[in-house]
């Protein structure tokens, strides 16, 4: 298992495209505009997040730290699927992609992350994966699917972080916060799980912070 990745290996990619991805087709316009909005916003949260990473270090929550870089790394994860789906591209696009805007202390920082879980798992990803449903575009689904499945998993633990933090006190983890690096699938505890609940992959291939 590997520990605090920050790039993603080409045997990654390589794994991810066997994962996700057949025979390439061009994306449907509609199913193109919500990759690529999904993929600014996957962006967004991943440096969003090593940016409260820092402030949370600063202020003595080391595991708030950490949750908030694995969580990074995960949205990176995000980020890369949709990206790769769109791989038939050759284009310069304006990407339009809401996020949170004002970080502050770590407690603030974690409200504006709940705030941005939430909208993935209720508005976003539901309606992305509507549209890549109607137009018949399989691999988009499985993307916006997976990304779903592990937003609601960091919804849950940074509202868990945010109790511990507003009483002054830093989250308990017990062992590490790992990710999958082919669905972003996020699990805390001394091991990974023996395989991936959403999308399969063996747990050697589980990242851990």
């Amino acid at each position: 298992m590997q520990t605090n990745t920050w790039y993603l290996p080409a045997k990654v990619f390589k794994h991810a495209n066997r994962y996700i991805f057949g025979v390439n087709t061009m994306v449907k316009p509609m199913t193109q505009d919500a990759l690529m909005s999904a993929y600014g916003g996957e962006s967004m949260a991943h440096m969003r997040y090593l940016i409260f990473a820092e402030i949370a270090e600063k202020e003595g929550f080391k595991n708030v730290a950490r949750l908030f870089k694995a969580i990074a790394y995960a949205e990176q994860v995000h980020a890369r699927n949709h990206y790769e789906r769109l791989k038939d591209l050759n284009v310069d696009a304006k990407v339009v992609a809401g996020a949170p805007f004002g970080p502050g202390n770590t407690s603030k920082n974690l409200e504006l992350a709940i705030r941005g879980e939430v909208f993935e798992i209720e508005e976003m990803y539901p309606v992305y994966m509507e549209i890549a449903k109607y137009q018949g575009e399989k691999n988009a689904e499985v993307s916006f699917k997976w990304a779903l499945e592990a937003e609601k998993i960091h919804a849950e633990l940074y509202k868990k972080a945010k109790e511990y933090v507003d009483k002054g006190q830093d989250m308990p983890l017990e062992g590490n916060v790992w990710i999958c690096p082919i669905c972003g699938h996020t699990h805390v505890g001394k091991e990974a799980p023996d395989k991936c609940p959403v999308c399969g992959a063996p747990k050697n291939k589980y990242v851990g912070f």
